[in-house]
């Protein structure tokens, strides 16, 4: 699987030339996860991206958790001697959430490009960041220009559903492929925030809550619909929901989320209220609902289950809820939620994953900070907390220090946030072409 291509092989495309055609490619690949094992799985698009990898001359191998569901890896062998057991891992998800073409203004996987915008699901999760990492990659070793380190390409499946089937799966069973890999970069980070007065911030995730999706139970007799009864499993369980669904809970300032308040601060001249981060927070237009859910932790009630006839009262009733706790916070989080569940309602693990944080600051945040500011001399750069969670859960588990850079030069008026698992997802060109600037910059000083 390691290469070390060393004779440029002329070509008129570069990764600017190139990103836009990857992109469009990428997304008319359908590479949907439901979720729940069934669709066609990442198999073709990972045949056709192992098949971009190997025209530049490297070795990718297809690893397979389950039929269908294929993560692509490939490494490149670092040009510094000095820097054995320094490797960076650039890692992407290859898989999609549904999408309904009715509800979509083009054919969510047409790949359309229209007035210079790529639209289609996937195109900023993420398969943008995917064919960012082709474009440069291949115009690198066309043109025989190894990175100093070694660099781990990483495409894996199932991170819509977790990674259990992905990232998850190829850290347990294949940890060899990462020897040596002491940094991550991936998806979430290093876009640009417009503030007024054309004041651009560029965010970089240093940090990602932790997941607890969670089943709940509520016990109770079962009978006869028609008849009184007291001890109703329905009720029990909607008045739990209730309680969990109406709860907020307390602001809690971890690190990142206080640097990046601060570098809020400081760019709008505003003051900051310990007490009311929630006022700032608000003054950040589509971002403000992800960056909000950084503040605290959060739960919300997503489905229910109970009963089989509209004329039985049935004797349990369960509820499914999606958690999100903040770094070194999770014990708490758990004991908040079983005061607001009380005595009688169960609670059971789904899903379960680690909250990160990363300081930001050493070599590698120096060269994404460089590489933004080569490209954007006006360019701030601070970090900031991701709400939702990333393969880099599964990369961070054998020690490595991971982040989200995934570079994009936005327009003020997208609703960036908006675009993840939303209807009518797109990118501009323009950020691509930026994003694949930035990213070359970056493997020159990473």
């Amino acid at each position: 699987m390691t290469s070390t291509p060393t004779s440029p092989t002329p070509s008129a495309a570069t990764a600017e030339d190139e990103v836009v055609g990857l992109l469009h490619d990428l997304i008319r690949i359908e590479s949907v996860n439901f979720g729940d094992g069934s669709g066609s799985g990442e198999r073709a698009v990972a045949e056709h991206v192992a098949g971009l990898l190997a025209e530049v001359g490297l070795q990718p191998e297809i690893y397979e958790s389950a039929p269908g569901r294929a993560s692509v890896m490939a490494r490149i062998e670092g040009s510094d001697p000095g820097r054995e057991g320094q490797g960076l891992v650039i890692h992407g998800h290859l898989d999609v959430v549904p999408a309904f073409a009715d509800d979509w203004q083009v054919h969510p996987f047409s790949g359309e490009v229209r007035d210079g915008v790529v639209w289609g699901r996937g195109a900023v999760d993420m398969k943008d960041m995917d064919a960012m990492t082709l474009a440069v990659i291949r115009q690198r070793l066309r043109e025989g220009r190894r990175p100093g380190r070694d660099v781990v390409l990483a495409f894996f499946a199932d991170e819509e559903a977790g990674g259990q089937q992905g990232a998850h799966w190829m850290v347990d069973h294949h940890p060899d492929l990462f020897s040596g890999c002491t940094e991550a970069i991936g998806e979430v980070g290093g876009f640009s925030l417009t503030l007024p007065g054309d004041r651009r911030l560029y965010l970089v995730e240093a940090a990602q809550k932790g997941i607890a999706w969670l089943k709940i139970t509520a016990g109770g007799r079962a009978g006869h619909g028609s008849m009184i009864n007291e001890d109703n499993a329905v009720t029990a369980l909607c008045e739990a929901v209730a309680r969990v669904g109406a709860h907020r809970f307390p602001v809690q300032i971890t690190p990142t989320v206080r640097r990046f308040l601060e570098g809020i601060t400081d760019a709008t001249g505003l003051q900051l209220d310990p007490d009311d981060p929630d006022a700032v927070v608000a003054q950040l237009g589509s971002l403000a609902p992800m960056i909000g859910a950084v503040l605290r932790h959060t739960v919300n009630p997503t489905m229910l289950d109970a009963g089989y006839k509209q004329n039985v009262i049935p004797g349990e009733a369960h509820a499914y809820l999606d958690g999100r706790f903040l770094p070194g916070l999770r014990d708490e989080f758990f004991a908040e939620i079983d005061e607001l569940l009380g005595p009688d309602v169960r609670r059971e693990t789904v899903v379960e994953d680690i909250a990160l944080e990363e300081p930001f600051e050493g070599a590698l945040v120096d060269a994404m900070c460089a590489s933004l500011q080569g490209e954007d001399p006006g360019a701030v750069v601070i970090p900031y907390t991701l709400s939702g969670g990333t393969d880099a859960k599964s990369l961070a588990e054998l020690g490595m220090r991971c982040f989200g850079f995934s570079p994009l030069l936005l327009p003020p008026d997208l609703n960036f946030a908006g675009m993840f698992h939303g209807v009518d997802e797109r990118v501009p060109e323009d950020s691509l072409r930026f994003g694949v600037r930035v990213l070359d910059r970056f493997l020159d000083l990473a």
